[in-house]
């Protein structure tokens, strides 16, 4: 999707006063940074300026390193075992390249992910792999109408040989929980997955338990078909790191799938050859949390949160009526978060603007929300993203 899109607004006086941020006091929120005279970024000429209390500090190209930098033996451990993931990940799955690329960032960042496809796009199997390549417990939830928060979570059975109660965990006591379908659920048992995405524990009986780490929810939706599903409230998208939208392959892909299905690559017993440790996947979430952020970059995703929420002096009214939500915080922790595990992928240890830019769709998807009008005229949210991204200027 082209990344510049044409601002078609008004030419308001004055856009409304935004939350004070400095650029001294965005910085004090990162790690040690270069030398950085804050000046005043021009705007592009089709829409005002974001007000230059959020606009981004001019930094140095490059940061310093750190205590906190990751170091290159570091890097290179990081990379081998993201090499590894990503060639077992290609042994059973024919594309999907940004699938994985989705997959990896939710992991590596510690987050959950949503994706949205019609049947037959290989979700299962993307999820199956991606649990396999790491030698963690997998475990499949198909939802339905009739399925309970215990189903899920666990429950208390009592044992008539002690005359006690034991309890018994569900099945998201696991590394990789695939919840399929997670829109025909009824909304009872969709709010039951919430304490443990936000808290990664679950409570039975009175008694709270841990799930294991790394822990990683893969939900899937399907987008057309409306009857006896339950729309996921707002409160569980936001849970989502991340949205995706899988594609259907294209015709070279599907006639390599046909081969694959017939040489036995996708056979469901057959394994990978060579795998990670849950140890492994530890290491890159701590090297990702590590990775340098500038003040501008954070002033940056601070920006363009700002704008969502006020999109009318920026975007313009037309477009902004569209609107009927902006992003919440959890926004700008998901760019943050999410962006240093794209540049860990990368191989960088700092972020830069263009990280921001590839995520925000998959970050904004599901957080800017539409009104029905919108809906009704076949304006889609990654529209309107692009837009509020092309009224914000890049540091």
């Amino acid at each position: 999707m082209n990344d510049s899109y044409p601002t078609t607004m008004g030419s308001p006086s004055a856009p409304p006063p935004p939350p004070a941020v400095s650029a001294a006091h965005a910085a004090s929120a990162s790690p040690a940074t270069p030398t950085a005279t804050p000046t005043a970024t021009p705007a592009p000429s089709a829409s005002p300026a974001v007000p230059e209390a959020l606009a981004p500090p001019v930094a140095s190209a490059a940061p310093t390193t750190n205590a906190t930098t990751p170091t290159d033996a570091e890097m290179k451990r990081a990379a081998d075992v993201l090499k590894i993931i990503s060639d077992a990940y290609s042994a059973k799955m024919v594309g999907q390249d940004r699938l994985r690329m989705s997959l990896l960032i939710s992991l590596i960042a510690g987050g959950h992910i949503l994706l949205e496809s019609v049947p037959g796009l290989a979700k299962t199997t993307a999820a199956s792999t991606l649990a396999d390549t790491v030698k963690a417990q997998f475990k499949r939830i198909q939802c339905t109408p009739d399925l309970l928060p215990s189903d899920i979570t666990g429950n208390q059975i009592y044992d008539a040989a002690t005359g006690s109660f034991r309890t018994v965990l569900g099945p998201v006591h696991a590394n990789f929980v695939l919840l399929d379908e997670i829109n025909r659920s009824s909304a009872k048992t969709q709010s039951a997955m919430l304490e443990a995405m936000q808290e990664h524990q679950t409570t039975i009986g009175g008694e709270v338990h841990h799930l294991p780490k790394p822990f990683l929810v893969i939900a899937t939706q399907n987008p057309i078909e409306q009857e006896g599903t339950y729309e996921l409230p707002e409160a569980q998208m936001d849970r989502f790191l991340l949205k995706e939208i899988v594609e259907y392959p294209s015709p070279a892909d599907e006639f390599e799938i046909l081969g694959r299905i017939d040489s036995g690559v996708l056979d469901p017993d057959r394994h990978v050859s060579s795998a990670v440790t849950l140890e492994d996947v530890e290491l890159l979430q701590d090297v990702a949390s590590r990775i340098y952020v500038d003040a501008a970059i954070r002033n940056y995703i601070v920006s363009i949160a700002y704008v969502t929420r006020n999109p009318g002096p920026y975007i313009g009214e037309d477009r902004a009526r569209y609107i009927k939500y902006g992003a919440s915080p959890r926004a700008s922790i998901a760019f943050l978060q999410a962006s240093r595990a794209l540049a860990l992928l990368n191989g960088r240890t700092h972020v830069l603007p263009e990280d921001i830019r590839t995520l925000r769709h998959l970050v904004l998807r599901h957080r800017v929300l539409l009104t029905f009008e919108a809906d009704a005229e076949g304006i889609r949210s990654e529209e309107i993203i692009d837009q509020i991204f092309a009224s914000v200027p890049t540091p």
